[in-house]
């Protein structure tokens, strides 16, 4: 019933506001750091880490049938000049974020020089979506009636639904991590720890039955234009 065509623009946004401007102390003992740490990393706040923007055609084909049997045979005959198509294009916006609000040492991980931080539950908003109506391409036989608005709306809704459900698949989760990769390294460095010992990590890798809790559904708007 759809087919999609998508393009994906990914770009790692400003991290400047988990830095502490280069004025933490150089000569800190990582033994000694983890409080520092925690301080330094909640600056961070909810660090937006990556944005996608995601074009789809939403293709919709339906005809007439006549349906029965004779003779206890079963019959599906379509009905001439009876088609209607639709595509629908739809861009949408997807923006990845991790909320350092409730970081703390639970998520630090100290042994000897090596360091382990377990990132917070990344989130994904679905920020905006938009029908190109212009761009709408559509067919309707003389003895089928147009498509409805609410037809209409019920596609877009899958459309929506279908670029939700790909997330996993987008690579926005990774990135999202690679980016608060790219933020905290250098922090971490400068309280004492060597790049090479240092970890920075999700609790687990997610996959698309975890939607319900990396989607920030109080974000997602709904039926705007």
């Amino acid at each position: 019933m759809k087919k999609l065509s998508l393009y994906i623009i990914a770009c790692v946004l400003a991290l400047t506001a988990c830095t502490d401007g280069g004025k933490a102390s150089k000569t800190e003992k990582p033994a000694d750091s983890v409080p520092v740490m925690v301080m330094q990393i909640r600056k961070c706040s909810k660090l937006y880490t990556a944005e996608y923007k995601i074009h789809k055609i939403v293709t919709h084909d339906d005809k007439v049938e006549l349906k029965g049997s004779l003779f206890n045979n079963k019959f599906n005959i379509p009905v001439p000049m009876s088609s209607r198509k639709i595509a629908i294009p739809i861009d949408a916006k997807l923006k990845a974020y991790i909320d350092f609000d409730g970081f703390s040492e639970k998520n630090i991980s100290v042994n000897g020089d090596r360091v382990e931080i377990i990132l917070p539950d990344p989130k994904v908003e679905l920020t905006s979506s938009r029908i190109g109506h212009d761009e709408i391409k559509k067919h309707v036989s003389l003895i089928r009636s147009n498509f409805t608005d609410a037809e209409m709306s019920g596609y877009e809704r899958q459309g929506r639904e279908a670029i939700i459900k790909s997330i996993p698949q987008l690579g926005i989760i990774e990135m999202a991590k690679e980016s608060a990769t790219h933020a905290l390294v250098p922090m971490l460095t400068r309280l004492g720890y060597k790049e090479e010992n240092i970890t920075i990590t999700f609790r687990k890798n997610f996959t698309t039955e975890d939607l319900p809790l990396i989607l920030d559904n109080r974000t997602i708007e709904n039926g705007k234009r």
